[in-house]
């Protein structure tokens, strides 16, 4: 079976791991923990890092920096992952949902404005698949009401909109270490600011309050948070490879849609010119030119050995938003439905070799040529 995504570790993860090991700093404390948020911050062309569990946390912890609560409002892109849409009700405030454009399937920016209301304080831009979303936009909207940012960057590591890095435009930009992403700790996440005092308040809440010099007193509700050093061990390994595994994303991407450029019926990632996405995975629309439906096409492939993912299930479709957001069922969502019926995405991790990119073409070319 050619999995979905498989991550890359090497030599440098391992080693920083067995060091953490045998320091005995395995916990939240240590050398690679504040390596890692230095070194990532200053990736992204940012000051501060505050690293955390998951990139669900990340968020969570953003949104509670910047004091969102009940009775606020968060507009964010109805076609996103589920966890986007929890860290703003985590808060006790409203998701608002916007539909999705056509070419990149991130938020449409056009809509944003009319869904804000006197209850706004935030919009969080989800960089969707690793295409920047159109930060201009969304950035002029934010200063014209004043209104927060908080960029969900958890699958945009390394993607640029107009030669600035995603997550850096935001009062935050939040990203995720799962498995699955460009860069992993197994689990984890990162908040990343410019503002002191918003860095000092993250850090304050992700470990439990503690009082600014006295230990074990606490004024606020706090967290837990912390991501351990085995953990930042393995990211900083990860991290000093980025450049190269952005490079093996893109190579992937180019040799993918070069092979199944000539299979009608599949429409491709698309790449505005003011950005460079990561393609953190290759995704696809099963149109219903091609002659099956997606959910036979990923069948087929399956029983060729193929792993494959659906896209993200809309959150005005999801059954736990109905009941938490009832206001979002009687909006309309056309493109965000579609794209979500139709896609799919093929093996992209980046352990995936040129052959096994090109079997999974050949399979494709076949289901194409036996309909």
């Amino acid at each position: 079976m050619i999995p979905v995504n498989q991550p890359y570790l090497g030599k440098e993860e391992l080693k920083n791991v067995i060091q953490c090991v045998k320091s005995g700093w395995i916990s939240s404390k240590g050398q690679f923990i504040k390596r890692f948020e230095e070194e990532f911050a200053e990736y992204c062309g940012m000051k501060y890092g505050i690293s955390v569990t998951s990139g669900t946390t990340a968020l969570h912890l953003a949104l509670l920096s910047l004091g969102i609560k009940e009775g606020d409002e968060v507009i964010l892109p109805t076609f996103t992952m589920v966890a986007s849409a929890y860290a703003v009700l985590y808060t006790g405030a409203r998701p608002v949902f916007v539909d999705s454009e056509e070419r990149t399937w991130n938020m449409d920016c056009a809509k944003i404005e009319e869904a804000i209301t006197k209850r706004t304080k935030a919009i969080m831009p989800v960089h969707i698949y690793g295409h920047p979303v159109d930060m201009d936009s969304v950035m002029r909207l934010a200063k014209k009401y004043k209104l927060y940012v908080v960029e969900d960057a958890a699958e945009a590591h390394g993607s640029e909109y107009k030669g600035r890095k995603c997550g850096s435009f935001g009062d935050f930009g939040c990203f995720s270490f799962y498995a699955n992403k460009i860069i992993t700790t197994g689990e984890g996440g990162m908040v990343v600011t410019n503002n002191k005092k918003l860095a000092e308040r993250a850090e304050l809440l992700k470990d439990l309050s503690h009082s600014p010099g006295k230990r074990f007193l606490h004024t606020d509700l706090g967290y837990n948070y912390r991501m351990t050093n085995m953990q930042a061990a393995v990211g900083l390994g990860q991290l000093h490879k980025i450049k190269s595994f952005i490079s093996k994303k893109r190579q992937m991407a180019s040799q993918y849609s070069e092979e199944l450029k000539v299979v009608p019926g599949l429409r491709f990632p698309f790449e505005e010119d003011w950005a460079k996405s990561v393609y953190w995975m290759y995704s696809i629309l099963i149109e219903d030119s091609f002659g099956l439906t997606r959910d036979e096409s990923r069948d087929k492939l399956h029983s060729q050995g193929i792993e494959t993912r659906t896209f993200f299930v809309p959150m005005h479709q999801q059954p736990v938003i109905r009941k938490l957001c009832p206001e979002a069922n009687r909006k309309k969502y056309p493109v965000a439905d579609y794209i979500a019926q139709k896609g799919l995405y093929l093996p992209s991790g980046l352990a995936i070799t040129k052959g096994e990119i090109h079997r999974v073409c050949n399979v494709i070319k076949k289901i194409k040529k036996s309909i």
